[in-house]
């Protein structure tokens, strides 16, 4: 295991003795409270499957966080770019009367197309007036929040104003062979969309040039543009393939999980996308553990609360934690090189004590000293 992957365990190790203080302080036994917690998204095929449900947007907002960190850019506009990906394949599912099997993998080409569009405003106003992306980002997020509201308002108002019309179900992502394998939870097909944007995205960034090309932005753009690399195209390429991984995320949201679009409300799994990466080390593999690891807390606290009288707020409280120590990681590593400073140092005085023990037996390492025998057989110069 990497220093990262360490870091990120011992976050989690410290969320939950945070969650378990807490607990003791609000007279509650930890072991029963941890326990009704992860049952609570683990019990039953049903439950698992509503974890792995609740995940799924969190692995691909996790992943476009982490997908920009490893480019050299802060993505924090994944909520709008979420929003707005989600309201593209959405308008596309109420618009049009194609057959499933086209209308699905349309409406995630439309919502992936959405939230790039939508991501390459900060891209460009990055790359070519040096703007910082979390500033543009932030605004973006409130500017598809008017769209979405106007828009759905507008022209897609189902029965009640604050939402949009119910999808049909040949335009969702639910599936119910899928969901009968687990229980008839609400999983549906957006698990493999997300599982399939982690794998393509490690192959781009680790086997491929264009990869390669975006991480040497990310490191150090000017030694970048010194070997040839167009700095302002890599850094539009990049906020625009996280914005459309968010996009995603908005179409198994909107799609998927739900089959409607509400209004008013600014997607949460935008902003625990951050926390996702944070805990993942910025790495595909990493976010897809950490979103399930958040998936199972965010479904295992409404059962905790209701088999105990622990409040569901332990379970945010966790997740505060987890996240606080993820992202003062650089602390964590500092304390991990303490102690193997300390270790070594301890281990040094030994080692020297030893060779000096050695030396005083008259004993060399690699030389042994000849016998009289091999003397007297040495041959002699002539005289």
């Amino acid at each position: 295991m990497n220093r990262k992957g360490l870091v990120s365990l011992i976050a989690v190790f410290l969320g939950l003795i945070a969650g378990a203080v807490f607990m003791l302080l609000t007279g509650h036994n930890p072991f029963i409270g941890f326990m009704f917690l992860f049952q609570g998204g683990t019990l039953t095929l049903e439950r698992l499957g509503n974890t792995l449900a609740t995940s799924t947007p969190l692995i691909l907002t996790g992943l476009s966080v982490a997908f920009a960190f490893r480019t050299g850019l802060f993505n924090i506009g994944t909520p709008g770019q979420m929003l707005f990906g989600g309201f593209c394949a959405t308008v596309v599912g109420l618009s049009s009367d194609l057959p499933s099997a086209v209308l699905v993998p349309l409406m995630v080409i439309t919502g992936f197309l959405g939230g790039a569009l939508f991501a390459a405003v900060p891209g460009i106003l990055k790359a070519v007036f040096n703007v910082h992306e979390v500033v543009s980002s932030i605004m973006m997020n409130w500017i598809g929040y008017w769209i979405v509201y106007y828009t759905v308002k507008a022209y897609f108002t189902g029965n009640m104003e604050t939402e949009s019309r119910l999808l049909p179900n040949s335009a969702t992502l639910r599936s119910p062979w899928l969901s009968n394998l687990f229980g008839g939870s609400y999983i549906n097909l957006g698990l493999l969309v997300a599982i399939l944007a982690v794998l393509i995205i490690a192959f781009i960034l680790n086997q491929t040039t264009f990869g390669y090309e975006l991480k040497s932005v990310g490191y150090n753009r000017h030694a970048a543009e010194y070997g040839g690399i167009s700095v302002n195209k890599n850094i539009i390429f990049s906020m625009m393939i996280a914005g459309g991984l968010a996009g995603l995320a908005g179409v198994v949201q909107y799609a998927g999980n739900a089959n409607n679009i509400q209004i008013g409300v600014m997607p949460t799994q935008g902003f625990d996308g951050i926390a996702v990466s944070l805990l993942g080390a910025n790495t595909p593999i990493g976010s897809l553990l950490a979103a399930l690891f958040f998936g199972l807390l965010y479904s295992g606290r409404g059962f905790m609360n209701a088999m105990t009288e622990i409040p569901p707020e332990i379970a945010d409280t966790i997740i505060a934690t987890i996240i606080y120590f993820a992202a003062t990681s650089v602390l964590v590593e500092r304390l991990l090189d303490k102690i193997l400073k300390s270790r070594q140092a301890t281990k040094k005085p030994l080692i020297d004590s030893a060779v000096q023990n050695t030396d005083n037996n008259n004993t060399n390492y690699g030389f042994m000293p000849p016998t009289e025998e091999e003397k007297e057989n040495v041959p002699k110069g002539d005289e």
